[in-house]
């Protein structure tokens, strides 16, 4: 399950950068399971999902895209930009 977006400074540097964006997610689910949920809910291709916990105890998912500027678009859909 994807609670939010993620937004720092420094995501928002990478989501320019490298065509990513950072979510908070269950701490329960998977790569796959991001992925899949993320490609349907927001139409998009992902390329890669990365996870970690972060020093709270949540768990991030730093999602990469396969089309160039997906991020930036999604974002500015999600009202973040």
């Amino acid at each position: 399950m994807i609670f939010h977006p993620y937004v720092t400074e420094k995501a928002t540097v990478q989501a320019e950068k490298n065509n990513s964006l950072q979510f908070i997610v269950n701490v329960d689910d998977t790569k796959t399971k991001v992925k899949k949920e993320l490609e349907a809910l927001y139409k998009v291709k992902v390329h890669s999902v990365n996870m970690m916990i972060t020093s709270k105890g949540k768990k991030k998912a730093i999602v990469v895209f396969e089309e160039p500027n997906t991020a930036t678009e999604l974002a500015s859909r999600l009202g973040i930009f």
